[in-house]
């Protein structure tokens, strides 16, 4: 431990953003960046715990305590205070194959469950893993590395999202031919065009898949298997397949009015979004606008509030956001103790954006939609909404309860859906005969990811269910190392 006493003699200091009403008017990532000095001091700042809970990676009461692909925080935190920065490279990519992704997009629940949290504020690790990978890649680190030998096993895996890559990536450290099957023209799911370029830029996805595909990966776009590719095809060719192509079937809203246009869900307003930015910086029009009307976006979490980072963007007229459950509070409640997640109210940076251009924050809480209501034209132009509370029914769960008197209307020219997802999409997993459980996700156990298909594997959210890019991660990390045992009998993969 470099510096005992840094986290009583330095406070948290993390970077500064620029100003929102300045990035609204582009898509390039907004956060700026620290010197060496500033981060060797932040880093000194980790108080190297006897037990640190940081790199543990439990699920506690639903929710993620600690890092899930239980990243060696402490270790590279002490080589960055002691400017050893290679050494501390070396180390994050033991665990994570892509600090680049996590250090932009993760929510950080490593910090949730920082020991220094315990009193004062936790340690600014995010920021540092963020840049100790930035420094890699600039200062020419980061190179291929293909196998020396190969084993001949051929490896089909399904979805280039952040399971699938870091599947894939095992796999081949391994010293299998890899193929990587996506159905989009561009590689990396949920990381291309499920997040919005300016929280993370799409140059930075792009350059960890040409270093994959120096590596020896394949991959095959605009080409879905079970569509393009028979499914079938997959078990003659190749010696193994692990499926990574996520939960992509979002929940729908079917009240009244849901046929009118202007409704749409969450992942279609994204990913046409970002992929008329990246073919056209959006002259060819294909993507759905915002500019000039009144959206409402139905449902919180991240997927919720970029739909309000990308509205505003557009020069949307309004944007509100509707969420079922309260306000959290401003501190820890009693009943979501450390090293739990914590549970409280904050601005994220669409949120953030929307404040500062319309005057507060979007979100509307406790709020039902009762009902859509179009146009002569078929177009929405207005919903109907209720107040709800939470009350406990005859059997003792909780459920929503509308508030009387509380009806009101919000116009609306576009609404989008961001309420979750339901589950992957069946068509694959029928056609290769793979059972489901009961949420409709590829039945698979955690640690074992093999299906009822003989040398059929699964991972990340098609097995788990919607979740985080970290979880993804250790999924097909895991995966790939139960593949792998399966072609050799054994395995060395971490």
């Amino acid at each position: 431990m470099g510096k005992p006493t840094g986290f009583i003699e330095f406070t948290r200091e993390v970077p500064k953003e620029d100003d929102p009403l300045l990035r609204i008017s582009h898509y390039e990532e907004f956060h700026q960046h620290f010197s060496e000095e500033k981060l060797q001091t932040q880093g000194a700042r980790c108080m190297d715990c006897g037990i640190p809970f940081c790199h543990t990676g439990k699920l506690i009461s639903g929710m993620a305590a600690g890092c899930p692909v239980n990243n060696l925080i402490p270790e590279w935190n002490d080589l960055v205070y002691r400017g050893q920065w290679r050494e501390a490279l070396d180390r994050l990519h033991k665990t994570n194959n892509f600090p680049e992704f996590t250090g932009r997009v993760c929510p950080a629940p490593c910090e949730g469950s920082c020991t220094v949290g315990l009193n004062g504020s936790p340690v600014t690790i995010k920021n540092i893993e963020r840049s100790i990978i930035d420094k890699g890649f600039d200062e020419g680190w980061v190179v291929p590395e293909p196998p020396v030998h190969r084993t001949g096993k051929k490896v089909a895996v399904i979805g280039s999202g952040p399971s699938g890559l870091a599947c894939a990536a095992q796999l081949n450290k391994a010293g299998h031919l890899v193929t990587v099957f996506e159905r989009s023209d561009r590689v990396g799911g949920l990381l291309m065009y499920g997040i919005p370029n300016m929280k993370l830029d799409k140059q930075h996805v792009q350059r960890r898949v040409e270093v994959l595909a120096a590596e020896g990966v394949t991959f095959i776009t605009s080409t879905e298997v079970g569509k393009d590719y028979p499914a079938e095809k997959l078990l003659q060719e190749f010696d193994s397949v692990v499926l990574c192509g996520g939960a992509t079937k979002g929940r729908d809203l079917p009240i009244e009015g849901r046929e009118l246009k202007g409704i749409h869900l969450a992942m279609e307003f994204l990913h046409k979004n970002t992929k008329s930015l990246l073919d056209s910086k959006h002259e060819d029009g294909q993507y759905i606008s915002a500019s000039g009307k009144d959206v409402i976006v139905i449902g919180g979490g991240d997927t919720g509030t970029d739909c309000v980072g990308t509205s505003v963007r557009h020069g949307c007229a309004t944007v509100t956001q509707y969420e079922i459950m309260a306000k959290p509070p401003e501190k820890r409640a009693g009943n979501n103790p450390w090293p739990e997640w914590p549970k409280v109210y904050k601005m994220d940076y669409g949120q953030e954006e929307a404040a500062a251009k319309f005057g507060g924050d979007p979100r509307q809480y406790l709020i039902s939609t009762k009902k859509f209501v179009g146009d002569d034209n078929g177009h929405v132009k207005e919903l109907h909404t209720v107040l709800i509370e939470w009350k406990k029914d005859d059997n003792g769960r909780f459920g929503p309860v509308e508030v009387p008197g509380s009806e009101k209307v919000y116009p609306a020219q576009l609404v989008l859906l961001a309420m979750g997802f339901m589950g992957p999409e069946n068509s694959l997993l029928d056609q290769l005969g793979v059972e489901k459980d009961e949420r409709s996700n590829a039945k698979a156990e955690y640690d074992k990811f093999s299906t009822n298909v003989k040398g059929v594997f699964t991972a990340g959210d098609m097995r788990r269910g919607q979740s985080l890019v970290v979880w993804a991660i250790n999924e097909g990390r895991a995966a790939a190392r139960e593949c792998d045992r399966y072609l050799m009998g054994s395995s060395n993969l971490p």
